[in-house]
């Protein structure tokens, strides 16, 4: 018959189980990062290129179409070695989320080529290209996202937060970068553009402040460090002539020059904030795999006691033992080595009792999206509206009662009993 110190070794490998597959998982969200990051490249050309219509970067555009091809390679291999993995073990804790989100991913990675070859042709405003490289990376993101949600370690649970929140808040400064490009060369401003603008400002601040929160001083000195004040003052001079300004900016050859300016000026913030993302990548590397070392030293330490524990008597009587009892009683080799053994027991317990309580705190931020998602579906289902038009509404009511975003989506769902349905008009 089984001991207790034999289930607890059952205890540590699947724990080390599940580690190894958060370390792979951990290597297939940096290699996302690296294709985002060459993918928010890749739109800022196509804008300028669909924008001087075909004038401008049309040499720039073949070498990162490479570059994302090559590793949008590594990102399918970490896909298919996910789906591998899970139909001959368990996968990971909430595979069904994580491969909905993947199997919702590739088919825009199967449709970037006619995407490409449309820009190639000039077939699309920049606009349009635009929208359709934010929804892949909506979708890439999403899948960062399931990881986080799904890590079972809280360290490493709180270091994959940071890095979904930097990667997202990254995401809305390449989407302002599209914007802001535009909106400059038009020349020409008005409130509908001016709150989108200060949506993209305000959703990468609540982004980077998240990552902020869960991140050590070693990555804050980092992430200090990678923003330029030069780079900063000249972003904030220019935001304020396109976001926060009424007049509009200079048409011609002047907005031209300003968009392009612009668009050199976030572009430089936006690869500084590469350095930051490949640290977290790598933190997250080494952390996985120093958890995974000392779970292995643990297991075998159980693995040692358990070969000692083997030929002694049975002292299970003692795990009704008082402590004084306990204190009082012969030092016996084999009672001290029982009690060793509940003391691993109790260690792990509480040790897991400890991981569960700060994962629950770690997760509250993610929880948050989820609440933010669930009354944008709920709004999108009962009013008929796209998920832009959901997301707005929900935006602007915020905005009118100076409330968090989670806070205006948590009062759609409390009524969500109450919202009348739309129905479409007769015909």
């Amino acid at each position: 018959m089984k001991s207790g110190l034999n289930f607890l070794i059952a205890a540590r490998r699947c724990e080390i189980d599940e580690l190894d597959q958060l370390a792979r998982t951990s290597d297939l969200v940096g290699v996302i990062g690296r294709l985002v990051h060459a993918l928010q490249r890749e739109r800022g050309m196509s804008n300028v290129f669909l924008a001087s219509r075909g004038g401008r970067l049309a040499d720039q555009r073949d070498p990162q179409i490479a570059e994302c091809l090559s590793l949008e390679q590594e990102v399918r291999a970490g896909f298919d070695q996910l789906e591998t993995e899970a139909r001959h073990r368990a996968g990971p804790g909430n595979g069904a989320r994580l491969f909905s989100r993947i199997a919702w991913v590739l088919p825009g990675l199967d449709a970037l080529p006619a995407l490409r070859r449309r820009i190639g042709a000039l077939e699309l405003k920049p606009a349009q290209a635009t929208a359709a490289f934010a929804k892949l990376i909506a979708g890439l993101l999403s899948v960062v996202f399931e990881a986080a949600d799904g890590a079972t370690d809280p360290e490493i649970s709180r270091l994959l937060v940071a890095m979904f929140n930097f990667m997202q808040g990254k995401e809305f400064a390449g989407q302002e970068r599209a914007f802001g490009a535009a909106a400059l060369a038009e020349g020409r401003s008005d409130e509908a553009q001016r709150l989108q603008w200060l949506h993209l400002i305000e959703s990468q601040e609540r982004c980077f402040q998240v990552f902020t929160d869960f991140s050590d001083a070693a990555l804050l000195v980092l992430w200090r460090e990678s923003q330029s004040d030069a780079t900063l003052a000249e972003l904030e001079r220019m935001r304020r002539m396109g976001a926060t300004s009424a007049p509009a900016a200079p048409a011609g050859i002047a907005g031209t020059q300003l968009s392009q300016t612009w668009f050199d000026c976030c572009t430089r913030r936006i690869d500084a904030m590469k350095t930051v993302e490949d640290r977290l990548a790598a933190d997250l590397r080494a952390l996985c795999g120093h958890k995974t070392a000392q779970a292995r030293s643990e297991l075998q330490k159980y693995q040692e006691v358990l070969g000692t524990l083997a030929p002694q008597a049975d002292n299970s009587a003692m795990f009704f033992d008082d402590a004084d009892a306990q204190a009082a009683a012969p030092a016996q080799f084999g009672r001290h080595l029982e009690r060793s053994v509940l003391d691993m027991v109790q260690e792990q317990s509480h040790r897991l009792q400890a991981m569960g309580d700060e994962l629950e705190t770690v997760r509250a931020s993610l929880n948050e999206r989820k609440i933010v998602e669930r009354a944008k579906g709920l709004l999108m289902a009962h009013r008929r509206l796209s998920e832009e038009e959901a997301h707005k509404m929900l935006r602007q009511t915020a905005m009118n009662q100076n409330r968090r975003l989670v806070d205006v989506a948590e009062s759609v769902l409390a009524m969500a009993d109450y919202l009348p349905l739309d129905t479409p008009p007769p015909r």
